[in-house]
């Protein structure tokens, strides 16, 4: 797969229940990909991906509630994250996509596909189970304002790395783009049994897992696979977070699943 650059994506909106839900559409003439970004992160994590597929897909990522430029909500229930999924596409005038989602929005994603079948065409999950149990509590005694760039960097101490994207600059200092409660509020509704939703819709899907994955394991994601009927199953080598750690792997797998549709 030869990549391509990609121009700057469109920044847009579009207001759901008075809240602000920004987005970012890096145009393309193919059909329309939804992706759904983990916790912490936004919609640009999914920039490397978009330039790889080049203008074959028409990728649009959403900055999903509380995350990025988007409003936060007091609402970060199952329910609210698929509707705000949902809306976007509706805003859009899509109904069809191909929707792909990391770790909290895989979930987003095939709960889409269960509840709202009719605007899903077909899923990729990137490493979440049907069972899930996380925690983010660490992220608690993460510093809500520093001085400086530097500061806060220095105050996220080892998880910096991972953060560099969210930090922010806000008339009271430094921080990050999202609300780290809210995160750990929206972990707590993300934990549960979903297998009733995975198994409700049976589009073609890709399941992606982490070889080195903490978050799901070889048998459940083989077990997911093997219940779920249309599901392929690829593994690749890299931890939880797939599209960062091996992005040209990780494109040339969505694309060859793409390339079957």
């Amino acid at each position: 797969m030869t990549s391509t650059i990609q121009p700057e994506p469109k920044r847009a909106a579009l207001m759901v229940a008075g809240r602000r839900l920004s987005f970012l559409d890096f145009g393309g003439s193919g059909s329309p990909l939804l992706a759904l970004h983990g916790h912490f992160a936004d919609g640009r994590t999914f920039a490397r991906l978009a330039g790889e597929l080049g203008d074959s897909w028409r990728i649009i990522a959403l900055d999903q509630r509380g995350h990025g430029l988007s409003d936060s909500s007091p609402d970060f229930s199952r329910t609210g994250y698929v509707e705000d999924a949902a809306a976007a596409l509706e805003h859009l005038g899509i109904r069809g996509a191909v929707v792909l989602g990391h770790s909290l929005g895989g979930v987003n994603a095939y709960q889409l596909a269960a509840w709202f079948p009719g605007l899903v065409d077909a899923l990729i999950v990137e490493d979440i189970g049907a069972e899930v149990d996380g925690n983010l509590s660490f992220s608690l005694s993460w510093p809500h304002r520093a001085p400086t760039r530097t500061a806060l960097l220095e105050g996220l101490g080892a998880s910096a790395a991972y953060l560099v994207d969210a930090v922010r600059e806000y008339p009271d200092g430094w921080g990050l783009a999202f609300v780290p409660k809210d995160m750990n509020a929206s972990q707590q509704y993300l934990n549960g049994d979903h297998w009733d939703d995975w198994l409700a819709s049976d589009c073609p899907a890709l399941l992606l897992r982490g070889s080195r994955s903490p978050v799901l394991s070889a048998e459940h994601a083989k077990d997911m696979s093997a219940r779920r009927p249309h599901t392929r199953l690829i593994e690749l080598p890299a931890g939880h977070t797939i599209h960062e750690t091996v992005p040209v792997e990780f494109a040339a797998a969505v694309s060859g699943f793409l390339g079957s549709l």
